[in-house]
């Protein structure tokens, strides 16, 4: 994306003056969808020249919505990862919302999070187009389609400093589950940011579909057997003989919208019957189209849906990459956890300790238990250990009427992973220490003892000795929780970094061809977001893709066409934890202790600032 700013475009500011002061539509100056949103704001009562009447959630309400809203998160969680990455170099953010415009979560740019959030651009905001306006999450929330608000096509003049690209996620019986968005600054140009959310809005939609719906019998189509398994395929759920969901993917094949979902008999798209797909894997539509597929068998209400032994299964996207030594690290660290031991994970960012921590789940006795995953540095500031431990009714203002077990307690007999525990705030560790070492636990509020089974890892990005003789870790847990301690290596130290291309590529690319050129410029990069920063990357890559033609070099981001082939000398991550305090507290110096000052200076959140320095709210 190029770095110089956008010139104002006259003829918004005039199609803003010719509505908003003269009362004119100014028909064809901005798209229909602004302007019948401009209408639609008038016609709410909002005034264009008075401040939004929006208020943020509580924390305690903030955090309930995110509970009730868990499975949203959790299918959107991969392509935030893979966009926030991403938007993080590109300074944009990523945000995903629920069916009212409530933001869950934004992730992407320090920089841009906060001056995002001087106009209230942030997680427990609601951003639906009664309140604020004509804006990409509301607005797509009411057309029910994807939308681009930029700059003063948003109603209310402040919010003129973005550029918002959204697109409503459904669920597989058509229904809107929220929105996932990518905001940026409005000066600068957003060519490719709706093309990125439609893809990552495909994933999660297609990720809906991977247990299967209750009683309903499900087909996976496409023209392509190539593209059979991936997000691009059509997937069609009938019960009773009757169309009752479907990706839209799947309704396009058949020039439907998501209005005919619940009214469209099988026999009007087929003309075959559904037995045909068990012998050759194809049918025929209405228009003697074939159509390559796979039957799944019904699931019932309790059962996950298997495929069915009608149709072998078409070859899906392959599992997470492990080369040979991760494998033998794999392995050596399943029996250490299958032997009752913790495990630590030290690793940079992006270089997959999520990932491997699931394999060994998977690979565990326990692999039909939960995986409950825990973001240590995520959890609400003065919420953390409520939210680990559990709480009785009444514990606390704001506590829920039932009360709550806690995430240690959901990981029972299951996995409990502890991610970034190196940013567990220090007084906690006392606790944690103790429920682990006791296997018990007993929730806030009183209340009886519970006795606690899982398996544990934890994971960390910094390195956790350096944290204990700083200071900023506990001893005693660190070597409760480090009974075996694995190094997950950044990418640039891969000995084979095009395999590692290539292996994703196939997996991520869709169908498309790399060219040479774009291939070794993908392999020489240093990647210092590591797996996670190349998969994002691979990603848009495809998205950008034209049918027929091979990815060049041209589409590559401008730092991998540079050619960067040798990773810069970096310090060691204790090292890189150790300069960063120091630059934060000599910044929070020459701010005379005014953090947010401070936090602006050094391009970070006032919560990041908190957290590494220990500063006091003031």
């Amino acid at each position: 994306m190029s770095v110089y700013p956008l010139a104002p475009d006259p003829r918004l500011g005039s199609a803003r003056r010719s509505f908003f002061e003269r009362g004119a539509a100014p028909v064809g100056a901005v798209p229909e969808a602004i302007l019948h949103s401009w209408q639609r704001c008038q016609r709410h009562g909002l005034l264009v020249d008075a401040q939004p009447a929006a208020e943020p959630l509580t924390d305690n309400r903030l955090r309930e919505l995110r509970q009730r809203r868990e499975r949203l998160w959790r299918q959107a969680r991969p392509e935030l990862d893979g966009l926030a990455a991403e938007m993080t170099h590109s300074g944009s953010i990523v945000l995903l919302t629920d069916e009212d415009g409530w933001i869950l979560d934004a992730e992407g740019s320090a920089g841009f999070l906060d001056k995002a959030g001087r106009v209230a651009l942030m997680p427990g905001m609601c951003w639906d187009e009664g309140t604020v306006g004509t804006n990409a999450i509301g607005t797509a929330l009411v057309d029910g389609r994807a939308l681009q608000v930029r700059g003063g096509e948003h109603y209310f003049a402040p919010h003129g400093i973005l550029t918002c690209s959204a697109v409503p996620i459904l669920d597989p019986y058509g229904q809107c589950l929220g929105v996932l968005d990518v905001s940026g600054d409005a000066r600068l140009p957003h060519v490719h940011a709706l093309a990125l959310v439609r893809q990552a809005v495909a994933q999660i939609e297609h990720r809906g579909f991977a247990d299967g719906l209750a009683d309903c019998e499900l087909l996976r189509l496409h023209h392509q057997p190539a593209l059979l398994g991936s997000a691009r395929e059509g997937v069609l759920g009938f019960r009773g003989g009757r169309l009752v969901a479907a990706n839209r993917a799947g309704l396009s094949l058949f020039g439907l919208d998501r209005q005919d979902i619940g009214r469209t008999p099988y026999e009007a798209l087929f003309e075959q019957p559904l037995s045909r797909l068990a012998d050759d894997g194809v049918l025929l539509d209405r228009q003697g189209r074939r159509l390559y597929g796979v039957r799944e068998a019904r699931a019932s209400r309790r059962s996950v849906t298997t495929p069915g032994p009608t149709a072998p299964l078409p070859a899906r996207a392959q599992g997470p990459l492990f080369d040979t030594g991760q494998q033998q690290q794999l392995a050596t660290a399943g029996r250490v956890l299958q032997a009752g031991l913790p495990v630590l994970l030290q690793g940079e960012t992006g270089t997959g300790k999520e990932v491997f921590a699931r394999e060994l789940h998977a690979r565990s006795t326990r692999s039909g238990k939960p995986f409950v995953a825990v973001n240590c540095a995520a959890l609400p500031e003065g919420l953390i250990e409520a939210e680990l431990f559990g709480y009785e009714e009444g514990a606390f203002t704001g506590a829920r009427r039932q009360g709550s077990p806690g995430l240690l307690r959901q990981a029972e007999g299951g996995t409990l992973f502890l991610d970034e525990i190196g940013d567990m705030p220090l007084a906690l560790q006392p606790r944690l220490l103790r429920v682990l070492q006791e296997r018990e636990l007993s929730p806030l509020g009183g209340g009886k003892p519970v006795k606690l089974d899982f398996a544990l890892v934890c994971a960390s990005h910094c390195e956790l000795p350096q944290a204990v003789d700083a200071g900023r870790f506990r001893a005693d847990l660190y070597y409760r929780i480090a009974d075996h301690v694995v190094s997950l290596a950044p990418l640039r130290q891969h000995p084979d970094r095009a395999a590692v291309v290539d292996a994703l590529w196939q997996q991520l690319g869709k169908g498309h061809a790399l060219s040479a050129q774009a291939r070794a410029a993908l392999a020489a990069h240093a990647w210092p977001g590591n797996l996670r920063q190349l998969s994002a990357c691979l990603r848009t890559l495809a998205a950008l893709a034209e049918p027929g033609q091979p990815v060049g070099a041209q589409l590559l981001p401008a730092d991998v066409r540079a050619g960067t082939s040798i990773a810069p000398a970096v310090p060691a991550s204790g090292a890189l934890e150790e300069i960063a305090e120091a630059a934060m507290r000599q910044a929070l110096a020459e701010c005379q202790g005014n953090v947010s000052a401070a936090a602006k200076r050094l391009g970070i959140n006032r919560s990041t600032l908190y957290r590494r320095l220990g500063t006091p709210r003031g």
